[in-house]
């Protein structure tokens, strides 16, 4: 094995695994509100770019079959840049809505892809120590990239309307700079990936072996104990997010007259993109202790009330509309924070449901069905959202609130689970 200092990569891996992601979820959101889309078209359009995640686990067996994982992760980061250029490129052109759809969807296929390479090779690369000791590391660098792309990026957009007097112009420049990036890590990391001998060992398997494979691993997934009772919570804890996620961006941006708080791209930035991180990471991290202090079962309420009811400040901005930045700041911090802190519970949940044989690949049919669980609710979100009007779709939030007390009420989980001595 080729071996590398693991500071040299897996910082820039997990940063270049955050900033796509991020661009297709909500730096899209932001980009064609300002080209003029209806909430409706963005909500439905952008909500299918979930789609990839949610089909992962069919072919990340093939991942694992054709080619190494560090050719992957080095094609599919200059696929991602491709992408990213091609977004840049149509967004002046008269079909700006096809070319920057079609680009986004390329970029979401290649971001699902790289994060299968780049979760394997994580595994290949170190050592069960190293594992261990960088899982912390390359989350960070996973938040900051989030932070550095709805924060910084979508506050550099804003600035450089001002500079440049037209939209369009700003978010294609922003585009490019983000291809760039994307060129470099392509570059960087072509040379700097060590090059593990388990990597480069050839799959011997045929497509049909793994297919019979995928097949168990679906069986065993519904043979489980409490199964239908399991999915009903993956679908319908984070349902009032997924209402609210696409919804609340699109709010913070919104004119005044249309019932939106009008933040320019920079305060957005700050409030969301940087505040709003900040928070969500603080709740996770938080969440996380309690957890395994003393298990899922005896955090699990808290978690779901806090999760629901920092919904509740969205309901108090829509009525009250405030303008201090101060003031909104501190809501969208507290709704962030209350939901990386009941978000845990979920993740956590998934991984109890995941245990025993084929678990790693029971977690990857979880995570399908969480991003499932984002991707349902966001396709008729703007519609919605425009047929009533953003005070009464928080409130319509706040009720779906109650189906994840329903769910949550139905599960059955060990009270040992998560506590630090079993871990």
């Amino acid at each position: 094995m080729n071996k590398r200092n693991p500071w040299a990569w897996v910082p820039t891996l997990y940063f270049a695994e955050g900033v796509p992601y991020v661009a297709v979820m909500t730096i899209s959101l932001i980009l064609y509100k300002r080209l003029g889309l209806s909430n409706t078209d963005i909500t439905l359009y952008t909500s299918w770019l979930y789609l990839p995640w949610v089909i992962k686990p069919l072919w990340s067996p093939f991942v694992d079959m054709l080619k190494s994982k560090r050719w992957w992760i080095v094609t599919m980061q200059l696929l991602i840049g491709a992408a990213l250029g091609g977004v840049a490129f149509t967004i002046p052109v008269a079909w700006w809505l096809q070319g920057s759809l079609f680009f986004f969807w390329m970029m979401a296929f290649a971001s699902a892809t790289h994060d299968i390479a780049a979760d394997g090779f994580y595994m290949m690369g170190l050592d069960e120590h190293e594992q261990a000791y960088f899982v912390g590391i390359r989350s960070t660098f996973y938040r900051i990239a989030t932070i550095f792309s709805s924060g910084l990026l979508v506050g550099l957009a804003g600035a450089l309307q001002v500079m440049t007097r037209s939209i369009r112009y700003s978010w294609s420049l922003v585009f490019y700079l983000m291809a760039g990036l994307f060129i470099a890590f392509w570059l960087y990391h072509s040379w700097v990936l060590p090059k593990p001998a388990e990597d480069g060992e050839k799959q011997t398997k045929t497509a049909s072996a793994i297919w019979q494979e995928f097949r168990q691993t679906v069986v065993t997934f519904f043979q489980k104990p409490q199964v239908w009772v399991g999915i009903c919570f993956m679908l319908f804890y984070r349902m009032p997010e997924g209402l609210l996620a696409k919804i609340s961006a699109l709010f913070l941006v919104d004119a005044q007259h249309n019932g939106g708080l009008g933040l320019s791209d920079g305060e957005y930035g700050l409030v969301q993109g940087t505040l709003g991180v900040i928070g969500l990471t603080v709740g996770g991290i938080l969440g996380g202790i309690c957890a395994s202090r003393d298990g899922l079962k005896r955090w699990l309420w808290p978690m779901v009330m806090a999760i629901t009811l920092p919904d509740i400040v969205y309901v108090l901005l829509a009525y009250l509309l405030p303008t201090n930045l101060i003031v909104i700041s501190t809501c969208v911090f507290i709704e962030q924070f209350g939901y990386g802190f009941g978000f845990s519970a979920y993740m956590l949940y998934l991984i109890y449901y995941s245990q025993g044989q084929h678990k790693t690949s029971h977690y990857a049919l979880c995570t399908a069905f969480m991003a499932l669980s984002m991707m349902i609710p966001g396709l008729f979100a703007g519609a919605l959202q425009e047929a009533v009007g953003y005070k009464a779709f928080f409130i319509i939030v706040m009720l779906a609130c109650t189906m994840t007390y329903v769910v949550t009420a139905y599960l059955k989980i060990d009270p040992e689970f998560g506590k630090k001595k079993n871990t």
